[in-house]
C-alpha cells in the first residue's frame, strides 16, 4: 500500500484530537468533536475545513482560453479575472473525468481546482490535449494549502483578517490580497456545503499561521464527515459517488454547466444524446420507510424489479431524516415519484424530491 500524503497541518489535527482516516491518497480528519456538533456549527454559524488534498493547476499562455473550451464543457469564455466557473471535463466515452473550479487569474491565464483523488489522471488528461495548443502548464497541488471557513457567520468573524470587504463579495468570484499577515492570499467565495463562506489559498508555509489566526477568532474545526452531510442536504455532486467516468454530465443533472454554443470533447454525442432524451437521471429522494440508504443499494419499484442504484446518502442533521441521491430510470425521476430502496435484503419506501434538501 502507497504510503499516505499529509497536508501541511496533519500535526495540528492530530493535536486537536481529529479521528485521522485515509482519504483519496491523503490522511485527513474525519471529525474532531464529533460529525453532528461540527455539521450543525457549519449550518448555523461557523467551522474551519482543512481541504489541501485538493489539485490546483496553473494553465497559461496565448490559447489557454481555446485550450479550456475544448476540455471542458462550461463557457470559459464568459469568465473576466475575478470570476470563478464550476465545470467538467468530458472524457472520451460520455463519462466524466472530473469537476472543477476554473479560476481567471488574469488574460490567458488560469487556475484549476481539481478533486484529490484525480490529480494525477486529470493531469495525464489535460497533458495529452494541451500539446495542441500553445500552452503552459504548472501542477502546484504540493505547494499549496486550502482551507474553506464555512457558515452564515464567516464574513463577520474573518473581516478582522483582511482589507477585503468580504461581506460585498459575491458568489463565485474571488480577490487576491494579504489576509491574516501573509501576503498575495486567494479569498473566494464558492463553498461545498451550501451555507456560505469563504476558501483561502496559500502557501502550506503559511497554513498553520492562517489556520491559528482563524480559530482565535472562534471558528471550530470540521472534518470530512461534516462536509459530506452538507454538501449532500444541497445537493452537490461528490466525484466518484454521484459522478464518475461512466456518468455523463446531462444525465447528472449538469446541464446547466454543459454549453452546447461552442465545441468541446464529446459535445455533438452529448448533443445527440439530449436531443434523443434521456434514459436515466440523477435524483434526490427521502426515505419514507425507516432507514439509511448507502451508496450502491439498489433501487427498485413497487415490483421489486431494479431501477436504479443509490450514489450517496445519510441521515440529515438538519432535517433528522434520512435523505440521498441515486440514479433512476427517466420514468421514475418526477418529484413525487414512489421508489423503493433496497437495505440488508429489504424494499424500503421512499420518494424522489427536488434539491436542494435545505434551502
Amino acid at each position: 500500500m502507497d504510503k499516505l500524503k499529509s497536508t501541511a497541518l496533519t500535526e495540528l489535527h492530530r493535536t486537536l484530537g481529529a479521528k485521522m482516516v485515509p482519504f483519496a491518497g491523503y490522511e485527513m480528519p474525519l471529525q474532531y468533536k464529533g460529525l453532528l456538533d461540527e455539521h450543525h456549527a457549519v449550518r448555523n454559524n461557523s467551522g474551519m475545513f482543512d481541504v489541501s488534498h485538493m489539485g490546483e493547476f496553473l494553465v497559461q499562455g496565448k490559447d489557454a482560453l481555446g485550450f479550456l473550451q475544448k476540455v471542458t464543457s462550461n463557457d470559459v469564455s464568459k469568465l473576466s479575472p475575478g470570476k470563478i466557473q464550476y465545470s467538467c471535463m468530458p472524457n472520451a466515452e460520455h463519462g466524466i473525468v472530473d469537476d472543477l473550479l476554473v479560476y481567471c487569474l488574469d488574460v490567458n491565464k488560469y487556475m484549476l481546482v481539481v478533486n484529490a483523488s484525480n490529480i494525477d489522471k486529470d493531469w495525464s488528461w489535460l497533458q495529452s490535449y494541451a500539446s495542441n495548443f500553445d500552452v503552459q502548464m504548472e501542477n502546484n497541488s504540493d505547494s499549496i494549502s486550502l482551507l474553506a471557513v464555512q457558515g452564515p457567520k464567516v464574513a463577520e468573524l474573518l473581516q478582522s483578517l483582511t482589507e477585503v470587504n468580504l461581506g460585498d463579495m459575491t458568489y463565485y468570484t474571488f480577490q487576491r490580497a494579504p489576509f491574516a499577515g501573509v501576503e498575495d492570499v486567494i479569498i473566494s467565495a464558492t463553498g461545498y456545503t451550501g451555507a456560505g463562506g469563504f476558501e483561502i489559498y496559500l502557501p502550506n508555509e503559511a497554513a498553520e499561521q492562517v489556520w491559528n489566526a482563524i480559530s482565535a477568532l472562534g471558528v471550530p474545526p470540521a472534518g470530512l464527515a461534516a462536509r459530506d452531510t452538507l454538501r449532500l442536504e444541497k445537493g452537490f455532486c461528490l466525484y466518484g459517488n454521484d459522478i464518475n467516468d461512466t456518468t455523463h454530465p446531462l444525465e447528472a443533472g449538469l446541464g446547466w454547466i454543459t454549453k452546447f454554443t461552442k465545441e468541446f470533447i464529446q459535445s455533438d454525442s452529448l448533443l445527440v444524446q439530449k436531443e434523443e432524451g434521456l434514459k436515466r437521471r440523477l435524483v434526490g429522494f427521502g426515505m419514507i420507510d425507516r432507514g439509511i440508504p448507502r451508496q450502491h443499494y439498489p433501487i427498485v419499484d413497487k415490483d421489486d424489479a431494479i431501477i436504479g442504484e443509490v450514489t450517496s446518502g445519510t441521515q440529515s442533521p438538519s432535517l433528522n431524516r434520512a435523505i440521498g441521491m441515486g440514479y433512476v430510470h427517466i420514468d421514475h425521476s418526477k418529484a413525487g415519484s414512489e421508489i423503493f430502496i433496497q437495505v440488508r435484503g429489504k424494499s424500503l419506501k421512499a420518494v424522489v424530491e427536488k434539491i436542494p434538501f435545505v434551502q
